[in-house]
């Protein structure tokens, strides 16, 4: 029995990373446990209107997003000298990161305890505790043959394999700092990655992916406990309507194209909001243009500019998205049925690039640095026209449809406790 049973879920990151989870946090609550999700505090909203507890983690992402330093990491390339500062500054707040979720996790009085790979701590806590954890995987981050080694391995691709290898070692080393040192304080004696590693396989410790089979199938080498289970869909919010201005936008006239960068932020939205707008009017399209951390911004008759809305309502009334391959919007965007036009800035937007291109649903990727006038009009100009690209999209949508992710997550979750 589930009723009144604590299910901790710890998701840092941004609404790309939360908002999934929070539809898992509220499955596990109609199921009878009562969930607390531990996010960035600009999310609280969210995760309560999923009818979830809610308790802040450490630090501002926006603000670390709109930082200078980011935005020089960002122009720069993780290789510079700027992606180099900004990696130290994010080795430190991992360090005070990892307190903060053991000490979330220690005081939970959880029965059970699902984390992403940033909240790696709460695996440890747990363990000294006695009390079951699973890991909730938003995109393949175990080694496998059949894949690129991980969305940070296809990112530095081209920086060739052994390098690219190495330095997923040194963020495997980063999210693992102070691990020790909490494992201490908890009676447990002191480990390394590569042994945590040995541990979770050897007992079939579960980490589950929230992706369809059908975009990422489930790579024949990895080990057991390892799964595609589905996507998680997060939740709408209670009591949402859309704006009237955005009713009236999409009724006059033919479904326009949306340009969002979600929780991106590579600087000069003045500059980029311009480069947006004359794309679509050169592609001969209208545009509806999310503001998000980018803060782009444009508005005419054929432009409308929005804020936060839900992408489950406003993916399916689009001729294309144009998106920064997060895994929560590249996610919606294959669910709508419709063309993408990946614009990868950070982190796994590479890798989903890589795969919405594979799948047939896109006509390829932009990099950021080569975003033009004229590349992004091309681009969304062939997502409209060409009929392959749709034709794709919908027959994904409609193999997506067929599963239950958020379900996969409850069994496992019942099974464990």
């Amino acid at each position: 029995m589930s009723k009144g049973k604590k299910a901790l879920i710890v998701a840092f990151g941004s609404r790309g990373d939360v908002a999934p989870t929070a539809g898992v946090g509220a499955r596990l609550r109609e199921a009878g446990y009562d969930v607390t999700l531990a996010a960035d505090k600009a999310f609280a909203t969210l995760v309560e209107d999923a009818g979830l507890g809610f308790h802040p983690l450490i630090g501002d992402a926006r603000a670390a997003a709109a930082s200078e330093l980011h935005s020089d990491a960002v122009r720069d390339g993780m290789a510079s000298r700027s992606g180099a500062k900004l990696l130290k500054a994010a080795k430190q707040f991992i360090r005070a990161l990892n307190i903060n979720v053991a000490g979330i996790t220690a005081d939970s009085g959880a029965d059970i305890v699902l984390f992403n790979a940033l909240g790696a701590a709460a695996y440890h806590v747990a363990q000294a505790r006695g009390i079951p954890s699973v890991g909730l995987h938003l995109q393949p981050q175990q080694p496998t043959a059949e894949l690129p080694p991980t969305t940070l391995g296809h990112s530095l691709g081209r920086l060739g394999n052994r390098l690219a290898t190495g330095l997923i070692r040194l963020f495997e080393r980063m999210y693992f700092a102070d691990i020790n040192d909490i494992r201490a304080e908890h009676d447990l004696p002191p480990t390394t990655p590569a042994a945590t590693y040995r541990k979770q396989a050897a007992e079939q410790w579960p980490i589950l992916h929230g992706i369809s089979r059908h975009v990422v199938p489930r790579p024949r080498d990895w080990r057991p406990g390892l799964e595609i289970v589905g996507y998680w869909w997060p939740t709408m919010p209670s009591g949402w309507t859309p704006p009237e201005d955005l009713r009236r936008f999409l009724d006059a006239g033919p479904p326009p194209v949306f340009v969002g960068l979600g929780s991106t932020n590579p600087g000069n939205p003045e500059h980029l909001s311009g480069v947006v707008t004359a794309a679509l009017r050169r592609a001969g399209q209208r545009g509806v243009i999310q503001a998000g951390w980018a803060e782009l911004s444009t508005s005419d008759d054929d432009m409308l500019t929005i804020g936060d809305v839900p992408h489950e309502w406003l993916f399916p009334r689009m001729a294309t998205v144009v998106h920064a391959a997060g895994a929560g919007t590249t996610a919606a965007g294959l669910r709508a049925g419709v063309p993408t036009v990946p614009v990868p800035v950070t982190r796994d937007g590479p890798f989903w690039s890589y795969r919405l291109t594979t799948l047939g649903v896109s006509p390829g990727a932009i990099r950021f640095k080569k975003l033009t006038i004229d590349s992004l009009a091309d681009a969304v100009r062939e997502a409209v026209t060409n009929p392959v690209y749709t034709r794709r999209a919908t027959e994904l949508a409609t193999n997506i449809a067929t599963e239950d992710g958020a379900g996969q997550v409850l069994t496992t979750v019942t099974n464990l406790t």
